[in-house]
């Protein structure tokens, strides 16, 4: 296990669990990527890299036509030495040339893994979790430094990759493109599948075959987006939910991205992802450097299953941080949906008393509250009460709230200004914006310039001093516009296109110093709804509003699309009411319930308005959820039933020891004299029975997993099915 080192054959092989990631040092230093897939045994594979000679393909050695880069598989490739593939990084010196040539220098290997300056990444809490790999390469030439640092997790199949460049010359250099990883694959036998979507309909799974020339994901929004999410995955020709190879790749950042695989005249595929470099470059002076962010690399043999099971693992346990990485998330009701701007402190207290007589755990006040904030005209960044909605203030209010048995959230939005505000007028150059040019607005806001430190500091003052007001313990955290005039006031004219990526430091500043002063609260993220579901921004918050779109059919593909990569319990999944807000559809109270069962439960409507009826159901669902949430939250989740190819979904929570289940059942339309249908399981232990709750009856887990579930005789539609299973007691 872990990384060795073969001095004969210069091999570095690295091990994580189950799989081998392997690179060799050849020729005059050359970084060459072997293997990377199931786990080899041999400490030196005997494979090599076979040579010939291409005629149009150029060598670095005149007096050797068999070796050429552009053939190469390579760890880190630069353009220009005669690979003419895409590179994964690229410097321009100060005479204009962009012409690198790195080579190895030497390794170090050590035990666990080292934070990232600056940047969010997946960490250890143990050294023997797993064992680092920095491999230093130079171009000797300008005094130029590259440190590819690797991480092999002992006990899970993950390799993480990032990169640091240092100027240890005498002259300025120019980051133009600055990538996290890059893989040469040895075929192209692949199919890509991508989350890619809009807003309200975030996450939606495409597949395609891989083809000669580039295909790519990215994002130029100044957010990972609701367009595309940081993440692709290969999977082998045949490779399906539970069987065949599949080959993860995320980026654990918040901001611009770029992930592309080539398909070369060879019929190989390198894969790079990282920063994207539209509009991106970096100046690095003598003495400085530059971090990238860190990918997260999976394999796994097991199909999609195990591929994503193990980034739920990885970021539920080893990304989320604080106190609520491992402690059940409450059930809450937030008033947007019931009032929107419209609402005052005798209407917010009247729907959490009937969220209290619900068993709802915690209300949450959504926009609205500070400034003169009755539309989405004005007031974002003038962070105090609005007295005339609440006259007691935030701290009346959450005491009101807190005597109901329950706890107080409040929504925010930090990172944006309204032109209609006193922050505003009194700092105008606080916002993202070029010299001369109109402002354009999205939702009639601008972006704060958060790669400023007096505008970082002025809103971690600001949003303290909000939090310190009031027993607040649960925070959701929005972001409702993209970047456009991408700008600075406080950036040289040869710094100006630092900005996007000096904005998501100086944003993962500001969230690491708020999450760090109050530990006690929740903050859930959100932008738009899902825009920045990523791994940066789970880092500092652990969970994020999935989507805008709470309509129970259009959340089953959304969630499903969001669990190739993110665990249920970074989900905030909510009931609201009918017809639908986004695409006035009626769906059964039962349905939305179900749905949102399988995240961070929760209502997104005017509970006082509720009939009868459906109060007792909701305190049914509300009481189920609470017994349920354990499982929900960290069980391991299977899907069933893929609601991109038909008219039904499924998927299922088992606990880690095996000895509880629970599955959900979906179906959207109803049918005409409709198919008898099974369910087979996942995830039981076929050794042994399983009583079904609420009706005693014994199954087999084999049989549950081989045979099936039968599934009932559904009238109607929009209908869903819970069934709950524990083990029998031996």
């Amino acid at each position: 296990m872990g990384i060795r080192y073969h001095a004969p054959s210069r091999t570095l092989h690295l091990q994580a669990k189950d799989t081998s990631y392997v690179m060799q040092i050849i020729k005059d230093g050359y970084l060459a990527h072997l293997y990377w897939g199931k786990k080899i045994r041999a400490e030196e594979p005997t494979y090599r890299i076979p040579f010939k000679d291409r005629s149009f393909s150029a060598n670095p050695d005149p007096g050797d036509r068999t070796f050429s880069l552009d053939v190469l598989p390579q760890e880190y490739p630069a353009y220009g030495r005669t690979d003419l593939r895409s590179p994964a990084y690229h410097i321009q010196l100060e005479n204009g040339s962009t012409i690198t040539d790195l080579r190895y220098v030497s390794h170090r290997i050590f035990r666990g893994k080292p934070k990232l300056d600056g940047l969010p990444s997946t960490y250890v809490e143990a050294d023997d979790e797993a064992e680092t790999l920095e491999v230093e390469l130079a171009d000797s030439l300008i005094g130029l430094r590259v440190i590819l640092s690797y991480t092999a997790y002992e006990d899970r199949n993950v390799i993480t990759r990032s990169v640091r460049f240092v100027n240890e010359g005498n002259q300025d250099l120019k980051l133009l493109r600055a990538l996290s990883m890059s893989i040469d694959f040895p075929d192209a036998e692949f199919n890509m599948l991508q989350l890619s979507g809009a807003h309200c309909r975030e996450r939606h799974i495409v597949k395609r075959p891989l083809t000669v020339g580039t295909q790519s994901i990215e994002s130029r929004r100044g957010a990972s987006s609701h367009q595309q999410n940081p993440f692709l995955a290969l999977l082998r020709q045949g490779a399906d939910e539970d069987q065949g190879e599949v080959y993860g790749f995320s980026l654990v950042y918040s901001g611009n991205f770029l992930a592309q695989i080539e398909v070369d005249q060879y019929e190989t595929a390198r894969v790079s992802m990282g920063i994207h470099p539209f509009d991106f470059s970096w100046l690095l002076k003598p003495g400085e450097s530059f971090q990238t962010p860190e990918a997260v690399l999976v394999y796994s043999s097991e199909g999609l299953n195990g591929m994503s099971q193990t980034y739920h693992k990885l970021y539920r346990s080893r990304l989320c941080r604080g106190v609520y990485r491992d402690k059940v998330r409450p059930i809450l009701v937030n008033n947007w949906e019931a009032t929107y701007f419209d609402f005052d402190a005798d209407k917010i207290e009247e729907i959490a008393r009937t969220g209290q007589e619900l068993g709802i755990e915690l209300f949450v006040l959504d926009d609205g509250w500070f400034g003169r904030r009755d539309d989405d005209t004005s007031s974002l960044g003038d962070w105090f009460v609005n007295r005339r909605k609440l006259p007691g203030g935030l701290e009346d209010l959450a005491e009101r709230i807190r005597k109901l048995g329950m706890e107080f959230g409040l929504w925010v939005e930090p990172e944006m200004v309204s032109p209609d505000s006193d922050l505003y007028r009194k700092h105008p150059d606080w916002c993202l914006h070029v010299p001369d040019r109109s402002r354009s607005e999205g939702r009639n806001q601008l972006i704060l310039d958060f790669s400023r430190q007096d505008v970082c500091d002025a809103v971690i003052q600001m949003i303290s001093d909000i939090l310190s007001s009031a027993p607040i313990t649960y925070v959701k955290w929005d972001m409702n516009r993209h970047m456009t005039e991408i700008g600075s006031a406080a950036l040289p004219p040869e710094r100006q296109r630092e900005t996007a990526h000096r904005y998501m430091l100086g944003l993962y500043r500001v969230m690491e110093e708020l999450t760090s002063a109050f530990p006690h609260v929740l903050f859930e993220s959100c932008s738009g709804g899902g825009g920045r579901f990523d791994p940066g921004i789970l880092y500092y918050m652990p969970q994020t509003w999935t989507s805008d779109n709470t309509d129970a059919v259009e959340r089953l593909r959304i969630q499903y699309g969001t669990s190739m990569v993110y665990p249920p319990i970074t989900m905030g999944a909510h009931v609201s009411a009918v017809p639908n807000h986004q695409v006035h559809r009626v769906t059964s109270l039962q349905m939305r319930g179900d749905v949102a069962m399988a995240g961070n439960f929760g209502y997104e409507m005017d509970l006082t308005k509720l009939t009868e009826e459906e109060k007792k159901l909701v305190k049914q669902q509300v009481a189920l959820y609470k017994e349920i949430r354990p499982l929900i939250q960290f069980g391991d989740f299977y899907r069933l039933k893929n609601p991109f190819e038909g008219n039904e979904a499924a998927w299922m929570f088992v606990s880690e020891d095996r000895r509880e289940a629970i599955v959900f059942y979906y179906r959207v339309l109803a049918e005409a004299n409709a198919p008898l249908r099974r369910l087979r399981l996942k995830g039981l232990d076929p050794e042994r029975d399983y009583i079904l709750i609420g009706d005693g009856q014994t199954y087999g887990g084999d049989e549950l997993m081989h045979l099936g579930l039968a599934v009932p005789d559904l009238t109607g539609d929009f209908q869903s099915v819970i069934w709950r299973w524990v083990a029998k007691e031996e």
